[in-house]
């Protein structure tokens, strides 16, 4: 399985999930573009990445809009000249039940969540086109397919990028593959976001939580970032219009 030389898009790439990601790529030899609004922890993760000898560059973007969107693409192709993969990682959460949100958290979940994966295919797509070939992985989640207690925007989010997965596939059938990871409970900072208001310190809950995941643990960036490496490969070519689910055997349990 190899990556090397391929050039691949981490949105999100500076924090959590995409970090990992972006760090991962590298050190198998992508020439990757971490791309993220976080612009301070964007500089320091390439100049950090750069100084290993990886080939890595930063592009400040609000993934949430089509003209910034537009713009890190463009970029990207200046940069290098082509674009090998995409890897959707932007995300962000919000607790609640439909009754308790309102048009603005409604905008910013949905904005980021699934839009920005909108805006990302819209402009990487024909330039992948142009090539002839190209992948895109997107980072979905369990929560697509359970209805986790106050997290009903989040999930509906989630699993409206696994219908979307799906299009994208059918629609640009025969040079593009779109895929998508479902985490199950990963240890990023979205996830001791969703700790806070708990009456238990984060690390007795994330204790309580291993210890009821089949594997006995959390899920780590890494975790997700060696099959996401994978499906970016040319190995992974007949992996296409479908989700892989990495959550420990979590959606195996039993409701008791």
């Amino acid at each position: 399985m190899s990556i090397k030389d391929k050039v691949i898009i981490v949105t999100g790439g500076t924090s959590g999930i995409g970090e990992g990601c972006s760090r991962h790529f590298a050190s198998l030899g992508a020439r990757v573009v971490i791309a993220s609004n976080q612009e301070e922890r964007g500089q320091k993760l390439e100049a950090e990445l750069r100084s290993a000898g990886h080939e890595a560059r930063f592009i400040a973007v609000d993934v949430a809009k089509e003209e910034s969107v537009q713009e890190m693409v463009r970029r990207a192709v200046e940069l290098h000249g082509r674009i090998d993969g995409v890897h959707c990682n932007a995300g962000v959460w919000a607790r609640g039940k439909v009754t308790e949100f309102d048009e603005a958290i409604w905008n910013k979940v949905m904005n980021v969540n699934v839009k920005s994966v909108f805006w990302t295919a819209k402009h990487t797509i024909p330039v992948m086109e142009r090539q002839g070939k190209g992948v895109i992985v997107i980072t979905t989640s369990v929560a697509a397919f359970i209805g986790f207690p106050a997290h009903a925007l989040y999930c509906a989010s989630k699993a409206a990028l696994e219908s979307l997965i799906r299009c994208l596939a059918t629609d640009h059938a025969g040079w593009l593959r779109v895929v998508g990871i479902c985490p199950g409970t990963i240890d990023t900072p979205m996830l001791a976001a969703s700790c806070e208001g708990w009456n238990k310190p984060v690390a007795e809950l994330y204790a309580d939580v291993a210890r009821r995941i089949p594997v006995r643990r959390l899920g780590q960036p890494l975790d997700i970032a060696q099959t996401a490496a994978f499906l970016l490969s040319d190995e992974a070519s007949y992996i296409n219009a479908t989700s892989i689910v990495l959550d420990g055997g979590t959606m195996a349990l039993p409701p008791w």
